[in-house]
């Protein structure tokens, strides 16, 4: 039986009650304490966690989400041992070569955000395969947060749009919120709407810093490995009731 079965919209209603985020973000944290609670090497947790992004894309799917971004390995995430730094990096391989059949069966197109030209070879090559590949796929957008910093990705935003100044592009004074958005990796995707971190931790470690500045955050104390359907509903739940202003108020 194929790992991703056949996506079935939800009825309306189902999701009638809820308000659904048009992008989705989230922290896949937690792998590795769910590895150790069971008496397995932290790599079991990272492949248990790569199994859940299978079923994350699927609830999408249903649900209507048309983006989701994962943090899959944050420029900080170098500083691990070497040893499970290469097991990540051979586990992103295999992921994308042994699933792209179905996503493509599901019309998901794979896009990837961060620094990739200091990845390996071999994960490089891999990326713009999926990338390349899926291009053309409209039902749903995987974006994979790769060597990803949040910090990193502002400061290569502000070195194109120096690059631009020195070659008389652009007058300082004009740089404005929209020129530094058009600068991040990937302009075109509209902001997080949604920002769900399991694990229990209250963090946003580096990630979409620019991007979130109005994303609503959600907190789960579910490792990721088990954040489940019930544990996505409570997200959109919660999100649901959540009263988006976005610095004004509403008319009495």
């Amino acid at each position: 039986m194929k790992l991703f079965r056949a996506w079935r919209r939800k009825s309306a209603g189902q999701i009638s009650d809820l308000k659904i985020p048009v992008h989705l973000a989230v922290i896949m944290d937690g792998n590795g304490r769910w590895a150790r609670n069971r008496g397995l090497p932290r790599q079991a947790g990272h492949r248990a966690g790569a199994e859940n992004l299978k079923r994350l894309c699927r609830l999408c799917g249903q649900y209507g989400v048309q983006y989701v971004t994962v943090y899959a390995f944050s420029t900080e995430n170098w500083s691990r041992p070497a040893e499970e730094v290469d097991a990540l990096m051979n586990l992103f391989v295999e992921f994308f070569r042994r699933y792209d059949p179905e996503l493509a069966a599901e019309g998901i197109r794979v896009r990837f955000t961060g620094d990739l030209a200091s990845l390996p070879d071999s994960v490089r090559r891999i990326a713009d395969e999926a990338e390349a590949g899926s291009k053309e796929r409209n039902r749903l957008q995987l974006i994979v947060a790769l060597n990803y910093g949040g910090r990193r990705e502002i400061v290569d935003a502000c070195r194109r749009l120096a690059k631009q100044v020195q070659n008389g592009l652009l007058a300082p004074d004009d740089i404005d919120e929209r020129h530094i958005a058009e600068s991040l990796y990937l302009p075109d995707v509209p902001d997080p709407d949604l920002l769900v971190r399991p694990s229990g931790e209250m963090r946003l470690s580096n990630f979409l810093l620019y991007e979130t500045a109005y994303t609503e955050l959600y907190f789960d104390d579910v490792l990721w490995p088990d954040f489940d359907e019930d544990s996505f509903l409570r997200a959109l739940k919660a999100y649901t009731e959540r009263d988006r202003r976005f610095g004004g108020i509403h008319p009495a």
